[in-house]
Formats: structure tokens, C-alpha cells, sequence
């Protein structure tokens, strides 16, 4: 390879910077579906008490509650925090425990992989068929489906991302024992 080519290869902490970005950007949206979920309970509440109605307020925040559930996913992995059941993997210690990392990620990863494939072909065709909510709001469904399929398919990334650093033995963070002391 010629130094020219070497400068224009990808480091490999080029792309880890951006799937921690990729990461953290699913995040900040999730937690802006939840700050908009709080304005659509807090319009609710007041209009209730003020006497005045937003069509749509309960469908919205349906639709922002579900984005923040999808799209917080990855990032929820990354930091470890998904429930895991560490009984059997605390006495599980070297290759047994390793092997059983590895098949609980390729199965994870499969199934992720189901999801998000369904999920985009979910919203794929909810605006082919000009699908709309049944709901007063009669929002159009493939915009909400969108926070559904984006947070499947960084959570499909990420459990890639996952499936490959223990592959590698590169993996840190795979088991919190901190984590075990809450469940």
C-alpha cells in the first residue's frame, strides 16, 4: 500500500467514533421523544383543567412513547444496561462463558435483524397504502412507524457491533457484576 492509500483508509477509531455516534444520536432522540411525550401530557392535563381539547394529544403521545422505547434500544446495550440474566453467566467462568456470549449476541443479532427487516417494511408500506391513524389525529402511519424502524436498525448495528468486539475478544462492559446487585 502507498502512504497516499493509507491516508484515505478508514481508521478503525474513525468508525468507532461514529457508531458511539450513531449511538448517542439515537439517544438525544429518544430522550426528545420524551421531553415532547411530557409537553403532550402536560397539554392534556391543562386543557383539561382550562376546558379545551387538542385532538390527537393521546395518540402522539402514544406514538412519542414508543419512539423513545425504539430509539434508546442501542444505547441502552452499549452501556449495559439491558436485563440480562446473569445467574447462570456469574458461575459460568473462560470458554463456556465466552461460548455462551457468543450464541446469546448471533441469536440476539438474528432476531434483531427479523425485527428491523419487518419493522422498515412495516413503515415501507404504511406509506405506500397511505395508511392513517384510526385515532382523531389521522396522522399519517409511516411517520411514527419511522422512530420504530430507525431504533431497530441501530439496535441491529449495535448488536453487530457486539457479536464482532467478542468475536475479537475485544469486548468490555459484556457483565456488570454492579448490575447484579439490583436484581
Amino acid at each position: 500500500m502507498t502512504a497516499e492509500s493509507d491516508a484515505l483508509a478508514p481508521s478503525p477509531g474513525g468508525l468507532r467514533r461514529a457508531l458511539e455516534a450513531l449511538y448517542d444520536i439515537s439517544a438525544w432522540l429518544a430522550a426528545l421523544c420524551m421531553v415532547a411525550l411530557l409537553v403532550m401530557v402536560l397539554l392534556s392535563i391543562v386543557g383539561r383543567q382550562l376546558a379545551f381539547h387538542v385532538p390527537g394529544t393521546d395518540a402522539y403521545a402514544g406514538y412519542l412513547m414508543a419512539g423513545a422505547g425504539f430509539l434508546a434500544l442501542a444505547h441502552t446495550l452499549k452501556r449495559g444496561e439491558h436485563i440480562r440474566v446473569t445467574v447462570i453467566l456469574g458461575t459460568l467462568h473462560g470458554r463456556t462463558r465466552r461460548a455462551l456470549e457468543l450464541w446469546a449476541l448471533a441469536a440476539a443479532t438474528v432476531l434483531a435483524g427479523l425485527f428491523a427487516f419487518y419493522s422498515v417494511r412495516l413503515a415501507w408500506q404504511s406509506h405506500l397504502l397511505n395508511d392513517v391513524s384510526t385515532a382523531s389525529d389521522a396522522t399519517p402511519l409511516w411517520i411514527p412507524q419511522l422512530s420504530m424502524a430507525a431504533g431497530t436498525v441501530v439496535m441491529l448495528v449495535a448488536l453487530i457491533d457486539e457479536l464482532v468486539l467478542e468475536w475479537r475478544g475485544q469486548r468490555t462492559g459484556a457483565w456488570n457484576p454492579e448490575a447484579s446487585h439490583n436484581e
